[in-house]
């Protein structure tokens, strides 16, 4: 990533992108306001880990409770972190609220601060424990560029933001919303983070009142009151009324027109649907051929033996009966059918309502078709001409590998000779893609739920709707954040550009989850010191007892040599740094090889990730966010030091 904050910097770069009445474009929330620290971080490699880390901590609460606090305590790459929706927002508009300020807050590295503020979210990082902080030095206010639509509404505006700043703090989850009516209808609310108590509260509200006030009456229509603790906002329009927010502003007949409302559209969306049906056929080339080759496709499948009659499909899977559904993809849910020989099929169904998945299906059948290997998934062919577009790939009776995995009573067929098996298997498959197949293909997804089996357990990789193909002559791709979290890298999170490192981090995510018998993200809980599944193996990588994690199903199944050689494998593959992963055909000569002396590994970027029942260690490193019972805090920390070779 190319710094963003020169030498000569001021104390602190403000970048106000303005007020927009909702989302953007793309359906995102529009950026108000994002402050970068001109502090650069020491060991900007270091540093990015921790704030991987934080970062994604706080994910865990924030798309469960709206709010999160975390801290990755690493010396000089401490890294804390906050992220607050507002209590408005549906869940759904939180997490992708949090996935765009997610995206975007990493522009400010490698300062060592920032935080960002949209419309409907706040995130947060710092060096320094600033949860606490109710007010600082940058404190703004963001007004819209509008007009007042009448008489009398900058009167009704300042009394209404008076209000329900002062009834904020001792409302549930500080969060207050009002609206008054009169010659303008003004809309208005409140919030502070849960961090804060409550006469920190007050005080940051009533900081942000009087900015909001001042800067943004009597003359714009909308403003925002931007705080280290809170934001103050007022509009002509009501924002905040989709999430049934507390206070002053339900009245029943605005519950009876948002009734009607909700009705009258519920009705058009049945017309709109019927209608759509109808359409869809006649305009389907025209859409297809608006796409860049896309139009060539249809027809090339047409002609070829891929196409199925959608009616065929639709009969294979009685109708995509929920009895048949296999299992819900990256880009649609996977269903069993039977077609009129008598083949089994896997039916993966995609609706065609926008451009984006467009996009992804002919992603799919484009790479799936011209790759070949014994460990990918066989795409025999494809629907394109129904009301919706369908995959048809080979069916494999043992579903996939987490169906097996992470059930206590399903494992038991996983034996050690099974469990090696696919191991190698994922690593050719992968190889294949990478480096022998004529186009070279990234995964980006490749995680348990992914790997197929057949009917002799044998692996088979899935669910290519996020892949994406390199020229010959690219080093990397620059792509939007895709995959799941616990199996990304943190060099393709933070910087966003992809190469094949990123599979091979999380094929080493992968090994490390079968050897075991645990999950990633569920390792935590069911760890009695509080660790995840990376602190606990490189915790006893370094003490030397890692037959300690072994899935006790294996341990009369394999050498203790055998064991040790995986995980040693499995740790290589998920170093911090991308530079000293191995190539996947390297792997694969390693797992088939029996005398290779292997390299040490470096650590992991996400250990010692601490539970909230966690007791402080030896080194001074303890929990530094009390909890409170309106506060979701993650009491989680990380202790993380500078990757670099042995």
């Amino acid at each position: 990533m190319q710094p963003l904050l020169a030498a000569a910097a001021a104390a602190v770069l403000v970048s106000i992108l303005g007020v927009a009445a909702g989302a953007d474009d793309a359906g995102t929330p529009a950026i108000l306001a994002t402050v970068c620290g001109t502090t650069p971080a020491a060991d900007p490699e270091a540093f990015d880990v921790s704030f991987v880390s934080t970062l994604e901590m706080i994910y865990q609460n924030v798309t469960r409770y709206g709010f999160g606090a975390a801290a990755t305590v690493s010396g000089d790459n401490t890294v804390f972190g906050l992220g607050q929706c507002m209590a408005y927002l549906s869940p759904i508009d939180c997490q992708l609220c949090y996935a765009q300020s997610r995206v975007k807050l990493p522009h400010c590295l490698p300062a060592t601060s920032g935080r960002i503020y949209l419309d409907g979210c706040f995130l947060r990082f710092g060096p320094d424990n600033f949860t606490a902080v109710a007010t600082d030095a940058n404190d703004t206010a963001v007004c819209s560029n509008s007009t007042v639509p009448a008489p009398g509404f900058a009167v009704a505006a300042a009394s209404l933001v008076r209000n329900v700043t002062a009834a904020a703090p001792g409302a549930r989850d500080y969060y207050y919303a009002s609206a008054a009516s009169g010659s303008a209808r003004v809309y208005a609310a409140a919030q502070c983070w849960r961090s804060l108590n409550a006469s920190a509260c007050a005080v940051c509200v009533a900081s942000a009142r009087d900015r909001v006030v001042r800067q943004c009456l009597p003359g714009a229509a909308e403003g925002y009151g931007l705080n280290a603790g809170c934001v103050v906002r007022y509009s002509t329009q009501p924002f905040y009324l989709s999430a049934n927010a507390r206070g002053g502003g339900g009245s029943s007949a605005r519950h009876k027109i948002i009734i009607v409302i909700a009705s009258v559209f519920s009705a058009l969306a049945v017309i709109g649907i019927a209608f759509v049906w109808t359409k869809m056929r006649s305009r389907r080339d025209d859409l297809h051929d608006g796409m860049d080759g896309s139009g060539e496709i249809v027809r090339a499948i047409a002609a070829s033996q891929l196409g199925f009659k959608y009616e065929e499909l639709r009969t294979a899977t009685d109708d995509f009966d929920r009895m048949n559904k296999l299992g819900q993809g990256g880009y649609g849910s996977v269903y069993k059918g039977v077609l009129p020989d008598g083949r089994e099929v896997a039916v993966k169904r995609l609706f065609f309502n926008t451009r984006q998945w467009a996009d992804q299906f002919f992603n799919e059948v484009r790479l799936v078709s011209q790759v070949q290997h014994k460990n990918l998934v066989k795409l025999l062919g494809c629907s394109v001409e129904g009301p919706e577009s369908l995959l048809v790939y080979e069916y494999l009776c043992n579903t996939s590998l987490d169906h097996y995995l992470f059930d206590a009573f399903k494992k038991n067929a996983l034996d050690w000779e099974r469990r090696f098996e696919i191991i190698l298997g994922t690593a050719e498959g992968l190889s294949y893609l990478h480096n022998a197949s004529e186009i070279r293909i990234i995964h980006r997804d490749i995680k348990a739920s992914n790997i197929l089996l057949d009917e002799r357990f044998r692996p088979k990789i899935a669910d290519f709707g996020l892949a994406r193909n390199f020229m010959e002559d690219q080093s990397h791709l620059s792509t939007g954040l895709a995959g799941t979290f616990g199996y990304m890298a943190p060099e393709y999170i933070i910087h966003g550009q992809l190469t094949e490192k990123a599979d091979i981090y999380s094929y080493g995510v992968l090994v490390l989850e079968i050897i075991t018998g645990r999950k990633n993200h569920n390792s935590v809980a069911s760890s009695a010191e509080g660790l995840s599944l990376m602190a606990l193996i490189w915790k006893n990588y370094n003490t030397g007892t890692l037959m300690e994690l072994l899935d006790p199903n294996l341990r009369e199944q394999c050498s203790e040599e055998e064991a040790l050689k995986v995980f040693h494998i499995g740790l290589l593959c998920a170093q911090a740094s991308p530079n000293l992963r191995p190539p996947m055909w390297k792997v694969a000569e390693m797992l088939s090889s029996r005398d290779k002396v292997l390299p040490r590994p470096t650590q992991p970027p996400f250990i010692n990730v601490k539970g909230s029942n966690a007791k402080s260690d030896s080194s001074g490193s303890s929990s530094l966010l009390s909890n409170s019972g309106k506060s979701p805090f993650s009491l989680n920390q990380l202790s993380v030091s500078g990757v670099q070779a042995r």
